[in-house]
């Protein structure tokens, strides 16, 4: 046990800034759990929501991720260091006057605005600074620990609010909002850390300016970008769809979410891991049509689910509400394939200075279709019924098939030839 702790001593003696860096990435997980986690419920228990204003929501909150981008490339003289002090103040911003205070929904907005840009900001960021300090012989390695301690925040985090409104310690019925001012507390503390870390990195190192990041459109990358823009209907599907169904049509409080998100987490952690052995033994393709089929078999599944709920066609409560949570968590899972579509990307690229710029296109143009799909989905919602949103998912997955079904990916030795002759 005591070489143990010399060990950790020793490390932190060297190798102060890596590890200030994991502190960062606790307090800021730990920040986006106790805020990003319950938003759903804020909206409907504060504010009392619509289907259709729950989807406009969407546009202040998924706007940072299409912006972030030119954003962190007009302050790039700043470097990732300054940049993500930055990030913090916005979130704790943000947050705390949403925890202070109950503004006007269209004033609540423009905090939400300013607190999800500096979660968007900052999100980049992690991944840069992240591999920049990670030692080159253990890069996988440390991007593996820096995903670990990110879900096991959510984990603790989940927990934690799962007994906290359980027991009424939280409420949203107050004025003041003490899960937001605790995530608050933890985006101050990461601030703090953040602006400690400056001063411990290298000097070089804070003083390089951050590449400017560049959105690269190709033909050649046509499909990739298909399976990018139909991610982020998707998404809307697991993470604002999913959750309304259980606030809206179950009543469900923020406790029941946490320990549903806590469930699914779980789950798609062990998912996780077999989807990535999947990969190696079935090849990309594969798995890609296994992903389409996926998508399109939950959602029909979870319309009928949906429509049965609506139509009071389920006996009693409790098969009802263990439906309901079966497909949400199934939904969440689903998701998890989306890693597909990035290693799909890395192995069709025709130079790897191309992945970069592409995945910042992709990112840019999934956060777009998010938006757009928030609003067409909380349309459907309201004068065709729910279930059909999820209809609507299942149609506009099919383009996953297609995309399967036209793809042709090079064995690598074939790719790297080409890759070394351009």
């Amino acid at each position: 046990m005591s070489k143990k702790i010399q060990h950790m001593r020793n490390a932190l003696r060297e190798r102060p800034e890596l590890y200030l860096f994991m502190l960062l990435i606790v307090l800021v997980a730990l920040g986006n759990g106790f805020s990003d986690a319950v938003y759903g419920n804020y909206y409907k228990e504060v504010y009392n929501v619509t289907a259709q204003q729950r989807a406009f929501i969407e546009f202040p909150r998924e706007l940072p991720g299409v912006l972030c981008s030119v954003i962190i490339a007009a302050l790039a003289m700043l470097g990732d260091y300054r940049l993500s002090i930055i990030a913090q103040i916005l979130a704790l911003f943000g947050l705390t006057v949403m925890g202070l205070s109950t503004p006007p929904y269209a004033l609540m907005l423009v905090f939400l605005f300013i607190n999800s840009l500096g979660m968007h900001l900052f999100f980049p960021l992690q991944d840069s600074i992240g591999m920049s300090l990670a030692e080159p012989d253990k890069l996988g390695r440390r991007v593996g620990q820096y995903a670990s301690i990110r879900t096991a925040c959510a984990f603790v985090s989940g927990i934690i609010i799962f007994i906290t409104f359980r027991t009424g310690v939280f409420t949203f019925k107050s004025n003041i909002r003490p899960v937001f001012l605790v995530g608050s507390a933890f985006f101050l503390l990461a601030m703090l850390v953040a602006i400690l870390l400056l001063k411990v990195v290298d000097k070089d190192s804070v003083r390089q300016p951050r590449q400017r990041i560049k959105l690269l459109f190709k033909k050649e990358y046509k499909y990739y970008y298909v399976l990018t823009a139909l991610s982020g209907v998707q998404k809307q599907l697991a993470y604002v769809y999913g959750s309304w169904v259980v606030i809206e049509l179950l009543l469900k409080g923020t406790d029941v979410m946490s320990m549903l998100t806590i469930v699914a987490s779980f789950v798609g952690i062990l998912f996780y891991r077999q989807l990535g052995k999947w990969l190696d033994r079935f090849g990309v393709k594969r798995l890609m049509t296994f992903s389409a089929l996926m998508f399109i078999t939950i959602y029909m599944l979870y319309g009928f689910v949906v429509w049965a709920v609506v139509e009071h066609l389920i006996p009693g409560d409790r098969w009802k509400v263990m439906l309901v949570y079966l497909m949400f968590i199934l939904d969440r899972m689903s998701m998890q394939t989306a890693i597909v579509n990035s290693i799909y990307l890395k192995s069709i690229a025709l130079v790897p200075a191309d992945v970069t710029p592409a995945l910042s296109a992709g990112v840019s143009l999934d956060h777009v279709m998010s938006i757009i799909a928030a609003q067409v989905c909380g349309l459907i919602w309201v004068y065709a019924g729910p279930q059909y949103v999820f209809f609507f998912a299942a149609v506009f997955s099919l383009g996953n098939l297609y995309v399967a079904r036209k793809v042709r990916i090079e064995q690598p030795s074939v790719a790297s030839a080409q890759t070394e002759q351009n």
